[in-house]
């Protein structure tokens, strides 16, 4: 059994590695950037070190980095989580080469399956077909037209060494695709690294169904369940569940069975999920996650497996405890994750912030998987996930029932999150009668425009308020047990002035917190904020650019994602406040308008 794992990740997976480590007494090691130095995984860890930096690229897509903490910690294992590095074969490939076990599939593995394009030519060579696409990277928009011209529009811009939306753009018509490519590209490399796309044929009403599959390193591969994850808006899944409601159990046979062969075909050992799309009593393959899942916890519910210590065990060399003979799903579980967006009006806009208090609930069935606690930031340089609610019942409606109690029973102050939409989501009888699709929530089928905030109980932010009193650092030697070390100390800035000799500086004072705005400036005047704190990406407009209403000005990304920020009324543009790289708040004015009716 491997002795000390390092979890080459941060949030909720962070927190549920260390967890599984500590029950088997082995050693973790937490690695952190200068924005996470308090955060919930590295307060649990055994051992932390420092990544530097504050952006993903900065900090925890920092390969080199990452390799020396390895060899300085003594770590003979590596989780890679999700995201980040953990479909990335070249940090895979690193890692094994330096004699420590990638807790994984093995790097050739991710090479066929972490890439989408190779992934379904070799899924088709299994004998397993998807939906019609390429089998090339794309390489200019015209490739998009083309294919939309023989396939049918819409089509779906895809990133292939990513997952979670990001990097993926629906595409209805041609005059879109050239900036639907660059879009996707753009937020693919922020996310992955990489900027490979590939297009494929649009299905209009999917549902999104996946097998999890886990094999060892002794030619043994086991299906073990299906999880229907068709909740979701702009691709990104907001509700999962286990078993599949209105899933024939031919189907699921049929699907496990193709799973496997799939995972086989490339010689695939660890846990991974198998992607379909399931339509009109026929399913597709979609692609092949090499990695464990954010929805892994419904699967352990129904199978009492626990899939992160299994991963372990496997990475260690040892037999699966388990055969596709022992698997036996009981019963039925949902999870919901708890974003930081505002969901007001369906455009679940990112809303990183501070969170004031943070209970979870409890009771029978009930599993809070939580990467923030009370006082800690969620910022706008991460993915926007705080945790996971999942629960178990004896049946579909037992579940729903429970997770309805148990969102009613959460406390979550300070920020907004996606609760007040999943509420709705769960007492839609769409929802209830298992008649959703991917697209469900996008198109306008469920209306969110009642919902008017992202607090359970409809509390705003304070207008005025103090955040925690910042930081510095102070570089001191210490001694213990009589051997000298030099360490850095993060230390409250009040300390050190109390701690001031007589006529030195006074008490520094808290900072305070930006008024709330809801973004976007008063209506019609003109004046375009972000809707939300970010980094501006793009400005697509130039002072004396005559514009019209709905027209796009700039584009913000925050928590990973990209957004339109779109002017409010048709005028000529007066003044371009940001440039792209500028980190902007939220309400912050990035451009001024001349109405029409006032020139």
């Amino acid at each position: 059994m491997l002795t000390k794992i390092l979890i080459a990740n941060r949030g909720e997976i962070a927190v549920r590695v260390i967890r599984a480590c500590q029950e088997l007494g082995i050693a973790s090691v937490a690695v952190y950037s200068e924005l996470d130095r308090d955060a919930l995984h590295v307060r649990l860890a055994d051992e932390a070190y420092a990544l530097g930096g504050q952006t993903a690229a900065e900090s925890y897509l920092n390969t080199d980095k990452i390799l020396e903490i390895i060899e300085r910690s003594g770590a003979d294992g590596v989780h890679p989580g999700y995201g980040f590095f953990s479909e990335n074969t070249d940090f895979a490939r690193a890692i094994t080469e330096r004699g420590v076990t990638f807790i994984g599939p093995p790097p050739e593995s991710i090479e066929v399956m972490g890439d989408k394009v190779s992934s379904r030519i070799a899924a088709e060579e299994a004998g397993v077909h998807g939906v019609p696409g390429t089998s090339e990277f794309l390489s200019s928009g015209d490739e998009v037209v083309a294919f939309g011209n023989e396939f049918g529009w819409p089509v779906a811009i895809k990133a292939a060494y990513g997952g979670g939306g990001r990097g993926m753009r629906v595409v209805n018509a041609a005059e879109e695709a050239h900036a639907a490519l660059a879009s996707a590209q753009s937020e693919a490399l922020k996310g992955f690294g990489r900027d490979e796309c590939y297009v494929e044929r649009f299905l209009v009403k999917p549902r999104h169904v996946e097998m999890q599959i886990i094999g060892d390193q002794h030619g043994n591969c086991v299906w073990v369940g299906e999880r229907d994850c068709s909740v979701q808006r702009r691709h990104q899944k907001l509700i999962e569940e286990s078993p599949a409601p209105n899933f024939p159990a031919e189907i699921r046979q049929a699907m496990g069975e193709a799973a496997v062969k799939v995972a086989k075909a490339c010689g695939y050992y660890n846990a991974g999920t198998v992607e379909f799309l399931y339509e009109d009593g026929a399913f597709y393959f979609l692609e092949m996650n090499t990695r464990l899942q954010v929805e892994h916890p419904v699967t352990e519910l129904v199978s009492g497996i626990d899939l992160v210590r299994e991963q372990i065990r496997v990475a260690s060399g040892d037999v699966l405890s388990f055969t596709q003979d022992d698997i036996d799903l009981r019963g039925w579980s949902i999870e919901v994750r708890v974003n930081a967006e505002n969901p007001a009006g369906g455009k679940f806009l990112p809303a990183p912030g501070k969170i004031e208090k943070l209970v979870a609930p409890q009771g029978f069935g009930t599993r809070w998987d939580g990467g923030y606690e009370t006082g800690d930031e969620v910022s706008q340089f991460y993915d926007n996930l705080v945790g996971k609610l999942i629960v178990w019942g004896s049946d579909r409606d037992t579940a729903i029932g429970r997770m309805k109690r148990a969102i009613n029973e959460f406390v979550i102050d300070g920020i907004d999150t996606t609760l007040p939409a999943q509420l709705l989501i769960l007492d839609h009888p769409d929802f209830v009668a298992g008649e959703h699709s991917t697209n469900w929530v996008d198109n306008g089928t469920l209306d969110l425009s009642g919902v008017t905030t992202g607090r359970l109980r409809g509390a705003e932010p304070e207008a005025e308020g103090e955040d925690a009193e910042a930081k510095v650092r102070r570089d001191v030697d210490v001694e213990v047990n009589g051997k000298r070390f030099s360490v850095a100390m993060w230390v409250p800035e009040s300390a050190l002035a109390a701690s001031a000799p007589a006529g030195g500086a006074s008490a520094a004072k808290p900072r305070a917190r930006r008024a709330a705005s809801g973004g976007g400036g008063a209506a019609g005047t003109g004046s375009i904020a972000a809707p939300m704190q970010g980094t501006i990406v793009k400005v697509d407009v130039a002072v004396g650019d005559t514009v019209a209403e709905g027209q796009v000005v700039c584009v913000l990304e925050a928590m990973k994602m990209e957004n339109n920020v779109a002017t409010d009324v048709a005028g000529t543009v007066a003044e371009v406040k940001v440039e792209a790289g500028q980190a902007v708040g939220a309400g912050d004015v990035v451009v001024v308008i001349t109405p029409a009716a006032a020139e």
